[in-house]
C-alpha cells in the first residue's frame, strides 16, 4: 500500500490553502522532512537574471509550443520555458513526441483550482518509464493558465504527469517545477470535465509540438486518407435508389 501511494503523482497543498487536497497522512509524515528541507532549498536559492516573462505569439519558436487537442474540441496551446525547468520541459516533448499523451485522460480535475493529466492507467499512479526528474523548482508564480509538473510528496518524483492551473495559487511556487503557460485555448481548459476522476473525462485526443506541423485531431474525425482513397467508378455511377 505504501509503495502504490508513493507512486501517486498528486499535488500537495499546505492546510493553509485547502486541506482537503493533502496526500494521506503516513505519506505526509514520513516525508515531512524532505519536503521542508527541499522547499526551503528551493525558497533560499537565489535568481539571477531569470524573467518569467511569457511570449504568447504562436510564431516564434515553435520548437517550445506545446499543442493538446482535446475531446471537448479544440487546440490548447502551451508555451513552454526551458530556461525555467529545461529538464522537464525535454521530458514533455520527449513523451509528446513518442506519442505518449495521446488517448490521455484528465483524471483528477478541482473546480477553482487545476486539472491534471499525463497518466496513461488514468489512476493518478502511473507514468513513464523514463527515469523520475530532479526537482526544478523555480520563482515563476502559478497563474492562470500555468502548467506545472505534479509529483508525489519527493521533491524529486515528478515524470510524466502535469497540470493546468484554472486560477492563482501562489503558495505553489517553489515547491512545483513551473515549465510552461497556456497561450491560446484557456476557454477549453475551463471546460475539461470535473472529478476525481471525472465520470465523462475530458481526454487528449492529441498532443504535438507545434513546429511538427501535425493536423488538429478532432473529436469523431474520420482517419486522414490520400483524397479519392476507396472511392471507386462503381460508387460513384450508382444511383441513390440503389
Amino acid at each position: 500500500m505504501v509503495s502504490r501511494l508513493r507512486r501517486t503523482a498528486t499535488l500537495v497543498i499546505t492546510s493553509a490553502i485547502l486541506v482537503s487536497f493533502a496526500a494521506s497522512p503516513a505519506l505526509a509524515r514520513k516525508s515531512k522532512k524532505v519536503e521542508l528541507n527541499a522547499v526551503a532549498q528551493a525558497a533560499a536559492a537565489p535568481i539571477q537574471n531569470q524573467s518569467f516573462t511569457v511570449d504568447f505569439s504562436q510564431e516564434t519558436d515553435q520548437d517550445n509550443v506545446l499543442v493538446l487537442d482535446l475531446s471537448n474540441g479544440g487546440r490548447v496551446v502551451i508555451r513552454l520555458e526551458p530556461k525555467w525547468a529545461p529538464g522537464s520541459v525535454e521530458r514533455v516533448k520527449t513523451l509528446t513526441r513518442q506519442g505518449f499523451y495521446d488517448g490521455v485522460i484528465f483524471h483528477r480535475v478541482i473546480e477553482g483550482f487545476m486539472a491534471q493529466t499525463g497518466d496513461p492507467t488514468g489512476t493518478g499512479q502511473g507514468g513513464s518509464k523514463l527515469p523520475d526528474l530532479k526537482a526544478e523548482f523555480n520563482g515563476a508564480p502559478h497563474l492562470r493558465g500555468t502548467v506545472s509538473m505534479a509529483r508525489t510528496e519527493e521533491p524529486d518524483s515528478a515524470n510524466s504527469q502535469f497540470f493546468i492551473m484554472f486560477m492563482p495559487r501562489f503558495a505553489l511556487d517553489r515547491k512545483y517545477t513551473n515549465f510552461g503557460r497556456v497561450i491560446a485555448g484557456m476557454d477549453l481548459v475551463d471546460a475539461i470535465q470535473r472529478g476525481e476522476p471525472p465520470e465523462a473525462p475530458t481526454k487528449i485526443l492529441q498532443a504535438s509540438i507545434l513546429a511538427d506541423h501535425k493536423p488538429p485531431k478532432l473529436p469523431g474525425a474520420a482517419p486522414a486518407t490520400a483524397a479519392g482513397a476507396g472511392i471507386t467508378a462503381d460508387m460513384l455511377s450508382k444511383s441513390k435508389s440503389n
